[in-house]
């Protein structure tokens, strides 16, 4: 019986692989196919693994198998700073499937600014700032001047996907990078930002319904504008004081301001119709939030802003749809997986475009492209293909 080759895999790298992918000893071992014990003495350096276990370490951690033979653990990314307080509750601990969306995205980025190198160019600027003392009305058409997005251009969009689609290309393409997570509750994550320039970046929960992506979008551009990259869900939460919970309100205000603006917002007929009313019918904020392409919590909670609903029914209709939310989203499957589109819909049009430049210029290799985009060699020239079909 042939001899199992052992690893030569530095033993405080194990620990620290399976550390920053948010797993304990027990759901490591689990994952690998493993005892805990072994784990435990692999990471002692009591023992050794063999090569393919260490194949199915790098596997389950998400990590290149050449990473386990570096003298020593190679600086990570800061941890994103965590907006998801709620008071008087312990810190929630980052499912491993969150911190490889963490890591991945600054992981991106890092990879955009070298292909501008290679390509000899400056990353577009992105060059919004704000403060939390400024008016969020204001900071809401500061965006939508840099974006030159108008009302009637907005209005024209056939339903939330476009707009979704259009908004983002829109930010990307004045320097701002907006990739999508997949695997991630939206309970645990509905956004987060990375605010180091150049090519901020910002991600979205896939698993979100397109308004409601949109709106997670411009809430971290605003935290992007804040200089405040950090991980969301978006709640607010009254009793709560701190800086990082008015960090939240200001962001969600500014996202509702961009969105609707109030001089386009109050000269609505349905608005105007409906000005003594507190109870909006359903059918006229069905139709309000499908003209601006929002979701109908985010315009109720817009008019709340103004005056023009009351607070008990915006909580009242705020319970109706999360309860319609949960019940679409648990009807919801993972359906077949498009390898070529998936790129573009993770990554976003000018990553990948700017990936397909650097490989058609020579600039990279194809496994410098496939490695980049996340697909195998043979999938690159698809990849290319869904991108020219827009």
């Amino acid at each position: 019986m042939p001899k199992r080759v052992r690893s030569i895999a530095e033993p405080e790298l194990l620990g620290w692989a399976r550390r920053s992918a948010g797993l304990d000893l027990e759901e490591a071992a689990r994952k690998a196919s493993v005892k805990p014990e072994q784990m435990e003495d692999w990471e002692a350096g009591q023992k050794q693994p063999t090569i393919n276990q260490l194949r199915s370490l790098a596997r389950v951690y998400k990590r290149p198998l050449a990473v386990f033979f570096l003298p020593e653990p190679p600086r990570d990314f800061q941890p994103l700073r965590d907006f998801r307080r709620i008071p008087d509750v312990p810190e929630r601990a980052l499912s491993p499937g969150l911190c490889f969306e963490i890591r991945q995205a600054h992981g991106r980025r890092e990879t955009a600014l070298e292909l501008y190198e290679f390509l000899g160019q400056p990353p577009p600027s992105f060059d919004l700032a704000a403060s939390l003392r400024d008016d969020p009305e204001q900071v809401g058409q500061q965006i939508r001047t840099l974006l030159g997005i108008g009302l009637d251009e907005q209005v024209q969009w056939r339903n939330t996907r476009v707009a979704f689609n259009n908004w983002r290309a829109a930010f990307e393409a004045r320097g701002a990078l907006v990739f999508q997570a997949s695997g991630i509750e939206t309970g645990e994550m509905r956004g987060f930002s990375v605010a180091e320039r150049p090519l901020p970046a910002v991600v979205v929960n896939v698993r979100d319904a397109y308004a409601a992506r949109t709106f997670s979008m411009f809430h971290e551009i605003a935290h992007l504008m804040l200089n405040t990259g950090g991980l969301c869900d978006l709640e607010e939460h009254g009793a709560d004081d701190s800086r990082e919970q008015r960090t939240e309100v200001f962001c969600n205000r500014v996202a509702a301001a961009a969105l609707m603006p109030r001089e386009y917002l109050m000269r609505e007929p349905l608005v105007q119709q409906n000005a003594s009313m507190r109870e909006w019918p359903d059918q006229d904020s069905q139709r309000l939030a499908r003209r601006y392409s929002v979701s109908r919590e985010a315009l109720l909670r817009r008019l709340l802003t103004f005056g023009r609903v009351s607070a008990a029914y915006y909580r009242h209709k705020r319970r109706q749809f999360q309860q319609e939310y949960e019940a679409w989203r648990s009807k919801q499957r993972d359906g077949y997986r498009d390898w070529a589109r998936e790129p573009i819909t993770k990554a976003g049009r000018s990553f990948v475009l700017l990936v397909m430049t650097c490989y058609n210029q020579g600039r990279i290799t194809l496994v410098d492209a496939s490695h980049s985009l996340g697909v195998n060699a043979e999938c690159v020239g698809k990849v290319e293909a869904e991108l020219r079909l827009g």
